[in-house]
């Protein structure tokens, strides 16, 4: 059990932070992300215990965990599903006054076109472009093939770009030069 025990504490740290930004992105709430991602690891340690053979990729086991409380809290909650990009470290940590601005701006733009997007979408792009996970890992956290995944990505690309496309007309319509 010991031995057991360490194998999960690695885990554990090289896990918290990313599953903590997935659930984050999710839920808007860092009260609510800390009490899911803890949640996330202790059911993840209770199947560990008992069937830690048998779970082939750890990672796609803690993000599916993660994943299913996010929807119980909404089903429970009933509320619609809300995500932010906040912790999208795109900022540099001394840009000038009006370089900031504009960043921020820009990071405000795209947090809102990809609340938008359905939430397939969302996660095919947080895993693949923000968490850095390979199309394969991601596969197998959407528990589909390789191929339907790049499609899928492919697809929620499009989306945001479209959705991005209509932010800046909107905004161009309603500040003419």
């Amino acid at each position: 059990m010991a031995n057991l025990r360490k194998m999960f504490s690695k885990i554990y740290d090289q896990h918290i932070g990313k599953i903590y930004r997935f659930i984050f992105l999710k839920v808007n709430s860092q009260e609510i992300a800390q009490d899911l991602t803890s949640e996330t690891f202790l059911r993840g340690w209770e199947t560990f215990k008992v069937k830690n053979e048998e779970i082939e990729n750890i990672q796609a086991f803690l993000y599916r965990i993660a994943r299913n409380l996010v929807t119980d809290y909404y089903r429970e909650k009933g509320r619609t599903q809300i995500v932010s990009a906040e912790f999208v470290p795109v900022v540099d940590p001394q840009p000038g006054l009006e370089e900031g601005a504009m960043l921020r701006s820009d990071l405000e733009i795209i947090r809102g076109a990809l609340v938008s997007l359905k939430e397939e979408y969302q996660d095919v792009i947080t895993w693949h472009y923000l968490e850095d996970l390979s199309i394969p890992e991601v596969a197998k956290m959407l528990d589909k093939t390789e191929e339907t995944t790049r499609v899928t990505l492919h697809r929620a690309l499009n989306a945001l770009k479209n959705e991005l496309k209509r932010i800046k007309d909107n905004y161009d319509s309603e500040n003419p030069i």
